[in-house]
């Protein structure tokens, strides 16, 4: 599915979490909760991402892959216990660490779509997840 496509459904791998809706933060980009984020500002802190300088609190954020270790798991929790942290995270692939600190942190995570979801998704655009269904909804386009 492109992003100029009419189909509003993606759809995923069943993932971890509860339902959720809100604005999506998108790049096609790989994701480190250690390296990527300044965690007591909210926002993208490494200058060579693509979202760098944006705002990440209570977004969606949609980006390429997982990176990073096992410190991903306790920042995730540690942001999350501050009301620091996304909405969710939507993966194109997501790693077994990055699955395990979501949960941990209670993130809604979903992952491994039929189709690049950085390019069927825009940032601004209203999304709802629901991992237990494996599906991202478009709920309105910017």
């Amino acid at each position: 599915m492109t992003r100029q496509g009419k189909e509003n459904i993606l759809k995923g791998h069943p993932g971890i979490g509860h339902t959720v809706r809100g604005e999506a933060l998108v790049a096609h980009d790989n994701f480190s909760a250690r390296y990527d984020l300044d965690r007591l500002k909210g926002r993208f802190s490494r200058p060579q991402h693509k979202l760098h300088g944006e705002n990440y609190v209570d977004k969606i954020l949609i980006l390429n892959a997982a990176k990073g270790g096992v410190a991903s798991a306790w920042m995730l929790k540690e942001m999350m216990s501050r009301d620091m942290g996304p909405k969710a995270l939507v993966l194109n692939f997501a790693n077994p660490i990055m699955a395990q600190g979501a949960a941990y942190a209670d993130l809604p995570l979903l992952d491994r779509f039929e189709h690049d979801v950085t390019s069927a998704v825009g940032t601004g655009d209203i999304v709802e997840v629901n991992p237990a269904a494996g599906t991202l909804t478009i709920i309105e386009r910017k």
